[in-house]
């Protein structure tokens, strides 16, 4: 009997140690998927134009654009991403810093679609992240090649920040960036 197995193993051991790609969207090359950082690049990308939509759990449609004037925070992730499962207790703590301020709002985007799934998940993780999932196409510069993928907005829709693999994000850099945005 030929053992089959063994190359079906070995394939999901190099798939788990690997960063997880998008399976939603089509893969870029390493030079597609900088990260957009205003603290080095001294740029932001223009994002106003595009149209941009999610669905809540209850099935709202929230617009990119309907957020101008707030910060936000976008996380691009699935439930069987180990980085992204990774990555959620700072996401969830930095949100906790926030979580009165009106002004920066958190979305956690299933990039799945299962919004039932992402749901469940977090509540049984005893995370208090708003869970949403695609209402409109994702543009590439949002989101190019790989989960998790992160993006912050500034006020004026304009990309301040983008960066893909998980991190943490429960840092005094982070509060104190998110914070600065959110007070001009």
């Amino acid at each position: 009997m030929k053992k089959t197995w063994l190359p079906a193993f070995l394939g999901l051991a190099v798939l788990g140690l690997t960063a997880c790609g998008n399976s939603n969207e089509k893969k870029a090359d390493t030079q597609d998927t900088a990260v957009v950082n205003n603290d080095t690049a001294q740029q932001t990308v223009q994002t106003t134009n595009h149209n941009i939509s999610f669905l809540d759990d209850k099935g709202n449609a929230v617009a990119l654009n309907s957020l101008k004037g707030k910060v936000v925070f976008i996380n691009f992730w699935a439930t069987w991403c180990p980085p992204c499962i990774e990555e959620l207790p700072s996401i969830n703590n930095l949100r906790k810093n926030f979580k009165d301020n009106e002004d920066v709002v958190f979305l956690m985007v299933d990039v799945d679609s299962e919004i039932e799934q992402s749901t469940a998940f977090m509540k049984d993780n005893q995370y208090d992240l708003p869970v949403f999932i695609p209402n409109s196409e994702i543009p590439s510069d949002f989101l190019a090649g790989a989960i998790p993928t992160t993006v912050i907005l500034d006020k004026q829709g304009n990309m301040v920040d983008r960066m893909e693999g998980g991190r943490d994000y429960d840092t005094p850099e982070m509060k104190d960036k998110l914070s600065s945005l959110a007070k001009q």
